[in-house]
């Protein structure tokens, strides 16, 4: 595909959004974050209805337009197109990424998780767009009972992939080790709780593209 995978891949967590002002907040962080140039966005929410998430992906498609921003919707496919995002995330649990794929077609973005101490069996077989890998470090955003691969992970899973293929590395990743991150074959970091637990995401997410630049 055409488009250019950025090396920070904030992730926003509905844990993130308050309760109260819901609509404004979502509003207000989506403006901010285009006008600091974010490329692509991953809008996740593990229990949230669909009336829920598609109210919340309105608000974040009229303040992230889609000539500028790529949103990415975390497990619900079927809800992609209602939402007018650019693509869906699938895990083990969620749908296949095949099955994904069939749902979207060719022209949207699907990721899936590629792997942790070994790639994914046939993986790089699959119908995606980018393959997350991870968790890098300890996280306390996702769980998740994989153990943290390290530098060391990051760097034998792209071995392993090739040069090609994009990989999002995730979890637990700060600005002093992301730079590390990359170096080692990371195509991109994805970020949820550096980002947004900040007092300003959209100045950290600057500040993070100034020292990954």
């Amino acid at each position: 595909m055409g488009f250019q995978f950025p090396k920070l891949y904030p992730i926003l967590d509905s844990s993130f959004i308050p309760a109260v002002g819901r609509a404004e907040f979502l509003r207000e962080l989506g403006c901010s974050l285009t006008s600091a140039g974010v490329t692509l966005l991953e809008y996740r929410n593990k229990t949230g209805s669909d009336a829920e998430l598609l109210a919340d992906a309105e608000v974040l498609r009229e303040s992230m337009p889609a000539q500028n921003v790529k949103l990415i919707l975390d497990d619900r496919a079927n809800l992609v197109e209602d939402a007018d995002f650019d693509g869906v995330h699938v895990d083990a649990g969620d749908l296949s990424p095949a099955e994904a794929r069939r749902i979207l077609g060719p022209s949207k973005i699907v990721g899936t998780f590629g792997g942790s101490s070994a790639l994914v069996q046939g993986i790089l077989d699959a119908p995606v767009d980018y393959l997350a890998i991870g968790p890098v470090f300890e996280t306390r955003t996702k769980h998740t009972e994989k153990k943290p691969i390290g530098i060391d992970g990051v760097r034998r899973l792209r071995e392993e992939a090739g040069p090609e293929v994009v990989l999002s590395a995730a979890a637990g990743i700060t600005l002093q080790t992301a730079p590390s991150v990359l170096d080692a074959g990371a195509s991109m970091v994805a970020v949820a709780e550096a980002i947004f637990r900040a007092s300003d995401p959209a100045r950290e997410f600057a500040r993070w593209m100034r020292e990954l630049s």
